[in-house]
C-alpha cells in the first residue's frame, strides 16, 4: 500500500485528508515556511502515531501541528494528547468555518485559509529532554532525505535541487 503519492501536481497525501484539511494545512505550512521552519506532513512517531504536521526550527525546536477541518474532526479524534510527548510546542490548526472556541487552551492555535495562516494564540512551551530531541531530529531527516530522494526518482532526470529555496 503506498502511503504518499508523489505523482501529479498536488501536495504530499495519503489519501485520509480532505480537501479543507489539505487547504488548513498548506496555508500553516507557508507560515512557518516565513518563520524559518522546515515542515512535514504525516510524520510517524515513535508512539504509533502519525502527526498531520512536524515543523523543525532553525533553534531545534519541534512543533507538532494537529489539523482540525471540521468540529466532527475534532470531537471523534481525542489523540491529540498523545503528541506533547513529541514536540517542544503543540498547536491546532483550522479555518474559519470551524468554531474556534472548542479548541482547549493549552495548545496555540493557528487559522489557514490556505493562502497563508494566522496564529491566534501561541503555544505553551514544554522542553523535550535532549534525547527525545536528537532522536526526533534524526527521524525527521531521514524521513524528509527519503522522500526528497522518493521525489527525485518520480520527477525523472530532469529535476533539479537547486532550484529549491535556500539551496544553491
Amino acid at each position: 500500500m503506498t502511503l504518499i503519492s508523489f505523482s501529479g501536481p498536488g501536495p504530499l497525501m495519503d489519501g485520509r485528508q480532505s480537501d479543507a484539511a489539505l487547504m488548513v494545512r498548506r496555508g500553516v505550512q507557508r507560515l512557518l515556511e516565513d518563520m524559518r521552519h522546515a515542515t512535514l506532513p504525516e510524520l510517524p512517531l515513535a508512539s504509533g502515531r502519525r502527526a498531520d504536521l512536524v515543523s523543525l526550527s532553525e533553534k531545534g525546536e519541534i512543533w507538532i501541528v494537529e489539523i482540525k477541518s471540521s468540529l466532527i474532526d475534532f470531537r471523534t479524534d481525542r489523540k491529540w494528547p498523545d503528541y506533547r510527548a513529541h514536540c517542544d510546542r503543540l498547536f491546532f490548526a483550522t479555518h474559519d468555518k470551524v468554531p474556534l472556541d472548542i479548541f482547549p487552551e493549552e495548545c496555540g492555535l493557528i487559522v489557514s485559509d490556505g493562502y497563508g495562516a494566522h496564529m491566534l494564540r501561541d503555544a505553551p512551551e514544554h522542553r523535550l529532554a535532549p534525547a527525545t530531541r536528537r532522536s526526533l531530529t534524526l527521524h525527521f531527516s531521514r524521513t524528509a532525505a527519503r522522500r526528497l530522494m522518493a521525489a527525485e526518482w518520480a520527477a525523472g532526470a530532469d529535476w533539479n535541487p537547486g532550484n529549491l529555496p535556500g539551496e544553491g
